[in-house]
């Protein structure tokens, strides 16, 4: 895999998202986290300062979502529509080189779409002179971004194979599954059924399990999992993107133009 051809792409999907104003998003985030922090002091004076931090870090997470999800499903199905991808493929350019260099220019979009929130976040939280733990809140929010990155790559995957609407869909319920993936298992201890047991257990390891990445309830309590516990969830986020690259990759290499 060459990496320069990489970084080319990865650069222009960045230029190329920039361009349809993604970074509005970040001017409406703080627009609409401002107006609620105002609405929230006239409704919940005394708990003001636990429901902006959860509206906020929410927040953080739903507008990363819908560039993830939106984004993601259409980058390769343009690509193809269009047939640009056909002169892409003519040039000395492997399909992998293709499919990394789309997913790491939208993960560059997200991180700097995520830090903007981030970074308006706490400047409303320090101008209202709340009080909040910051460290744990970078570490939920960096997690956060991983979340991000993986669905990016699922909506890749999905994207690569059918059309924008319908890998939005399914990007969106792999994302529900992946947050109820656990509650399910927890469900199936009691269940008697053996074939429903083991179908449901199934489904637990297909689908990601996003709540380890989910660290926003703990956070704002100033409370986060053990450092192990840390990193192993970060290894698990990445290698199942990892996969899910592999996985748009192999399918891509079957398309025809």
């Amino acid at each position: 895999m060459n990496v320069n051809r990489v970084g080319v792409i990865a650069a222009n999907v960045f230029r190329e998202v920039f361009r349809e104003r993604v970074l509005y998003l970040a001017a409406l985030f703080g627009g609409l986290l401002l107006l609620a922090v105002t609405l929230l002091t006239e409704i919940s004076a005394d708990t003001e300062n636990k429901i902006t931090l959860d509206l906020g870090m929410a927040a953080i997470g739903v507008f990363g979502l819908i560039i993830a999800i939106f984004v993601g499903t259409g980058l390769i199905h343009k690509e193809i529509e269009k047939r640009t991808a056909l002169v892409l493929m003519a040039k000395p350019m492997s399909r992998a080189e293709f499919i990394v260099g789309k997913h790491l220019g939208l993960s560059a979009v997200l991180a700097v779409l995520v830090f903007l929130m981030t970074l308006i976040f706490f400047a409303i939280m320090s101008f209202r002179q709340f009080q909040y733990p910051a460290g744990s809140l970078l570490i939920a929010v960096g997690f956060t971004l991983l979340e991000l990155v993986l669905l990016a790559a699922v909506a890749m995957a999905f994207g690569v194979f059918t059309s924008p609407l319908v890998a939005t869909m399914l990007t969106f319920g792999v994302y529900l599954m992946g947050h109820l993936s656990q509650n399910l298992v927890t469900l199936s201890q009691s269940i008697e059924n053996p074939a429903l047991k083991t179908a449901i257990k199934g489904l637990y390891l297909v689908f990601p399990n996003l709540s380890t990445l989910d660290l926003k309830n703990q956070a704002v309590y100033g409370i986060l999992p053990p450092a192990s516990e840390l990193l192993a969830n970060t290894a698990y986020g990445l290698i199942y993107a990892v996969l899910m690259l592999a996985i748009a990759t192999w399918i891509f290499s079957y398309r025809e133009f």
